[in-house]
């Protein structure tokens, strides 16, 4: 799981993965799609299918990238309990506001 963290903290390959989310994309899509040189994209290809997270398939001269689900849900479940933590914290940041909004003092429109 190491692996997928340290792939996924390059902006440019969860741009990728953005892009084959919902459907297969060539490298020429992709390249236009990102603004990158093809052997920039193609490396960033490289390194997604290594750590499991696309897969590629030719089409005749193309080929086809498209997302693997599987080590994303692997990652889904390891971050639930941190979900929770990150909840919390909002739900105490909540209602930390919400009481400071009940003691500030009104103003009214002479103070403007």
């Amino acid at each position: 799981m190491s692996t997928v963290f340290g792939v996924l903290a390059e902006p440019r390959r969860r741009r990728i993965l953005d892009l084959v989310r919902d459907g297969e994309r060539s490298v020429g899509e992709l390249v236009d799609a990102l603004s990158m040189s093809q052997p920039a994209v193609s490396k960033h290809l490289r390194v997604l299918r290594e750590a499991g997270l696309v897969e590629a398939r030719v089409d005749e001269q193309r080929r086809l990238y498209r997302l693997r689900p599987e080590p994303l849900r692997e990652l889904d479940a390891w971050l639930a309990p941190y979900r929770w933590a990150w909840d919390a914290s909002l739900d105490r940041l909540e209602t930390h506001l919400g009481g400071m909004a009940r003691h500030e003092p009104e103003t009214s429109q002479e103070d403007n």
